[in-house]
């Protein structure tokens, strides 16, 4: 029997698809982001996300600024309405829209994510037909310094589907992961402490599997090795030396406030 997460999540997944079909139709670069672009790159593994109780709530996008005025006509089309007080507060970042029949939205995320971080989608939204590539997906929840237990699964499911290697088809690139770390030290002790609570809580966690648990961190294992073994730039090294010392993120909680 299908479980209520299962089946809230198909409804969501229907919907992204929809809008992903029309952003096509309509030449609009769209990309999913979240959760659902986690489960939509892992049939296999799918059901952890069910399994542990994964919730949804919303729909997450990426595209350039250059789209924002076709995504807004395009989600007019589809029957949303745009959140003009966050157009206003963060046009040029972020676009909100939302569904007020069946209460729901959809979040997109214009030339990077600035979270506790940024990641830069900059030549990286044409990688995947769909959505971000697997490698930016796990840094979007790999830059959160307090990492929720749902970011935690998404994580784990994404790992346990995917292998770790040099490119990004159906692939984790360790490379591109690796590289980015590799000039931003934040980034790097942001990445590699959540990669270690990732691995503690699959370890721990009684619903996973002895395979489950091997498989995840044993890539976990394979990716901090290949982060460790990139060379580092000069501001990397330079920004080393204050170490903790200097707060190296951004709290997510400031900007929810802005």
């Amino acid at each position: 029997m299908k479980s209520k997460y299962g089946s809230i999540c198909n409804d969501f997944l229907e919907e992204a698809h929809r809008i992903l079909g029309a952003a096509q139709a309509e030449g609009v670069l769209l990309r999913l982001l979240g959760a659902l672009a986690f489960r939509m790159h892992c049939p296999k593994f799918g059901y952890m996300q069910d399994k542990l109780g994964r919730a949804f709530s919303d729909i997450d996008f990426a595209s350039y600024g250059n789209q924002s005025s076709k995504i807004n006509k395009l989600f007019l089309l589809l029957g949303y309405q745009e959140d003009f007080l966050i157009s206003r507060l963060f046009g040029k970042a972020r676009l909100l829209f939302h569904d007020i029949q069946r209460k729901r939205h959809c979040d997109v995320f214009l030339d990077k994510l600035e979270f506790c971080h940024d990641i830069h989608f900059r030549n990286r939204l044409e990688v995947d037909e769909l959505t971000l590539p697997l490698a930016e997906l796990l840094l979007e929840k790999m830059q959160i310094v307090k990492l929720d237990e749902k970011d935690i699964i998404d994580s784990i499911m994404l790992l346990r589907e995917h292998q770790i290697g040099a490119s990004d088809k159906e692939t984790i690139s360790a490379a591109r992961i690796a590289e980015l770390c590799a000039r931003d030290w934040g980034l790097w002790k942001t990445v590699t402490t959540s990669l270690r609570r990732v691995e503690s809580y699959a370890l721990r966690k009684q619903e996973l599997s002895e395979e489950d648990k091997g498989d995840a961190t044993s890539k976990i294992r394979s990716l901090l090795a290949l982060m460790e073994r990139e060379p580092k730039t000069t501001a990397w090294k330079l920004r080393a030396r204050v170490g903790e010392n200097k707060k190296w993120y951004r709290d997510v909680e400031e900007l929810s406030r802005i």
